[in-house]
């Protein structure tokens, strides 16, 4: 019995392997032709914490064509950089004895959620916070280092990296939580096309894309400006069989919600909903399973086996499928196509990568994307120059 459940073990990994290996020896031209490219995710948050100068830098050095700032607002509707309104799991808020009256409960995308909010905070408050490093398996040593960016200095750091390594480094901001920031009167997108618009950015060739989660802000954002635009899509988990799993909030864009549109994520990347999206966004960007999905092997007692005898249940002991059709319908009607995230460490990556990173990315670029997001640019930037 255990023999057969090798070899099925075997088999089934092997077979996984192959749309992989056989996309990797013939690989789908990008929708451009160019080379796909590489952002740097929160900066190079693999190894700083996210969203700082000093992270994007980094990424900058690493060879990121672009660095990615989350926007939120301040309380006197400035636009800073942080991957959420809420800044406990990002900033060193939680230990500052003159901020403990501002923990309270809002709802985000329908959920409650309690912590420090950036929305009741001022500029001048927030640039007295930290940052810290959001993994705890990651490097802490440089928490409370750093501070929290504006949009400005991401946008005067882009150009003064550009000037000085004669490349153009882009920025890829992402609206953050668009109908919260609204009904609060905080809305950002104005504010920041009134912030790109000054810093001479308001074409479609310009170093800019602006992705979000919402449609309805980005569709707004088409009507005032010629700005790349991208659809970000989300979901919530990946169940044993490599299928998406939806659930709130994750499960739709929250403009859906609020609207009563019954539609989800899955189906903004169906033949149909890409076709919609390229009537208001120049791209798609789809969670990585989306394109490559990986389901667990389960054993004769119902339960996923642990393929590498840790212990321990994780992507380790998935294995690959074939490629979804998603890059290559979005590709017809002429949407680029950029996915997310990749991370380097073992634990993240499927069965089929044997803990080697540039194997996953060289997956995937096989597969013919057009840019992805990485917390470690270097790797990114090192398998997508690799021969």
């Amino acid at each position: 019995m255990l023999k057969n459940l090798l070899l099925s073990t075997s088999l089934l990994s092997a077979l996984a392997l192959q749309a992989p290996a056989a996309q990797a020896q013939n690989p789908v031209p990008t929708l451009d032709g160019k080379p796909a490219l590489i952002a740097g995710h929160r900066g190079a948050s693999g190894y700083l914490p996210e969203h700082t100068l000093e992270g994007y830098k980094l990424a900058i050095e690493q060879g990121a064509d672009f660095i990615e700032p989350d926007l939120v607002a301040t309380k006197d509707g400035h636009l800073v950089v942080r991957h959420e309104p809420i800044m406990s799991g990002t900033t060193d808020v939680s230990t500052r004895p003159e901020f403990a009256a501002r923990k309270t409960t809002r709802k985000i995308d329908g959920v409650d959620t309690t912590d420090w909010f950036a929305s009741d905070f001022t500029l001048a408050e927030i640039k007295t916070l930290r940052a810290k490093q959001a993994f705890a398996d990651r490097d802490q040593s440089h928490n409370g280092k750093y501070e929290i960016p504006t949009l400005q200095q991401v946008i005067d750091l882009a150009k003064a990296e550009s000037a000085r390594t004669g490349r153009t480094i882009g920025i890829y901001p992402e609206i953050k939580h668009s109908t919260y920031h609204s009904a609060l009167g905080l809305a950002i997108e104005d504010k920041l096309l009134d912030q790109l618009k000054a810093a001479g950015w308001s074409e479609k060739t310009s170093p800019v894309i602006i992705q979000s989660f919402e449609t309805a802000n980005l569709k707004y954002l088409r009507g005032k400006t010629q700005l790349r635009l991208v659809q970000l899509v989300d979901a919530d988990d990946v169940d044993k069989d490599g299928g998406i799993v939806l659930a709130a909030p994750f499960d739709k864009p929250y403009d859906f919600v609020v609207t009563g549109d019954k539609r989800t994520f899955k189906d903004l990347v169906s033949a149909e909903g890409l076709k919609e999206i390229k009537t208001y966004a120049d791209g798609v960007a789809p969670w990585k399973p989306y394109l490559m999905p990986a389901k667990q092997v389960i054993g004769d007692d119902g339960k996923p086996r642990d393929l590498n005898g840790d212990g321990t249940i994780d992507e380790r002991d998935r294995v690959l499928l074939p490629p979804t059709d998603v890059v290559k319908n979005a590709h017809a009607v002429g949407l680029f196509v950029h996915t997310w995230t990749f991370r380097s460490e073992p634990k993240r990556l499927a069965s089929d990568f044997k803990g080697d990173p540039a194997a996953e990315y060289k997956a995937y670029l096989a597969l013919g994307i057009d840019g992805l997001f990485s917390d470690f640019p270097d790797q990114a930037v090192k398998a997508r120059n690799a021969k």
